[in-house]
């Protein structure tokens, strides 16, 4: 009989880091998501049309589930699922940041809200990423990884939810490196009008769901994967309710348009196996000798 897997606990800096970041993101989903025509009062940038902002509300927010549930979670495996992807993403953000500065509310002319929204979010995105570095090398040197071949008990997704996941994947981080690559080109596969700045923030969005899901894919652990899972389909119905509000922002019924839904449901069916999977204390546990 095999040695039982090695679990390697989350230390409390990372725990609290990923609840500072989900405390963040939720406030930033907020505004975008409850207020996308106030933009120019109370963001750092203004987001145009609404229907952007809501998209990126819905991000926001699905992504505070995802770092609460890393938190939450009692191993480093689980809660990493979390961690990468939110490095990815704010690192990328904090880049696209620098590079479109000029259209940030750091004028004196705009909403004294606004421009307390902008210094906000450049410490955050400046910050950030270097705390989850280094508190990433603080909880990976807490043990060395277990060996690879202790895997009893582990339970793994099946091929197909596998196959699934690395589809998704695949989808989001290609299209999504071509949107912070060549936003304008890029976006004419996206449904509704963007521009270089609001097409680089979407692709650093996309890229980190795509990492996020190639991490859920390559860990094939129906345990570990629960906190994208949860992600997953809390992204999905967040944008289905934002498409009920400004739907008719996108051009139907073109092949952009029909891809996005698309991809949206294949992402809604991988959450929901998934979850369900996560859930189950019997399907899919595979034992190595």
């Amino acid at each position: 009989m095999s040695a039982p897997t090695e679990v390697i606990p989350l230390i409390p800096p990372m725990r609290w880091l990923l609840y500072v970041a989900a405390f963040l993101v939720f406030l930033a989903g907020l505004v975008l998501f409850v207020f996308p025509l106030q933009t120019d009062e109370f963001f750092a940038w203004t987001v145009n049309p609404p229907m952007t902002a809501v998209f990126l509300g819905a991000a926001y927010w699905s992504s505070a589930g995802l770092e609460v549930t890393g938190a939450r979670s009692a191993s480093w495996e689980s809660a990493r699922l979390a961690v990468w992807p939110v490095f990815v993403f704010t690192t990328l953000t904090f880049g696209v940041t620098l590079l479109h500065l000029d259209r940030f509310h750091l004028s004196p002319d705009t909403a004294p809200t606004a421009q307390i929204a902008t210094w906000a979010w450049l410490a955050i995105y400046a910050i950030v990423p270097v705390a989850m570095l280094v508190i990433s090398w603080m909880q990976i040197r807490l043990r060395p990884p277990a060996p690879k071949s202790v895997t009893a008990g582990r339970t793994i997704l099946p091929p197909a939810l596998r196959l699934l996941l690395a589809g998704i994947a695949g989808v989001l981080l290609l299209y999504g490196v071509a949107l912070l690559a060549v936003p304008i080109d890029a976006s004419t596969w996206w449904p509704w009008p963007l521009t270089e700045l609001t097409g680089r923030a979407i692709g650093a969005w996309l890229v980190g769901l795509g990492w996020a899901a190639a991490q859920g894919q390559l860990s094939g652990d129906r345990r570990s994967v629960r906190p994208v899972a949860l992600t997953s389909v809390a992204f999905v119905i967040l944008q289905g309710l934002a498409l009920l509000r400004y739907g008719d922002a996108l051009t139907w019924p073109s092949a952009p348009a029909i891809g996005f839904v698309t991809v949206l449901l294949a992402i809604g069916v991988a959450g929901g196996w998934a979850l369900a999977l996560s859930g189950s204390p019997t399907a899919g546990v595979t034992r190595r000798k």
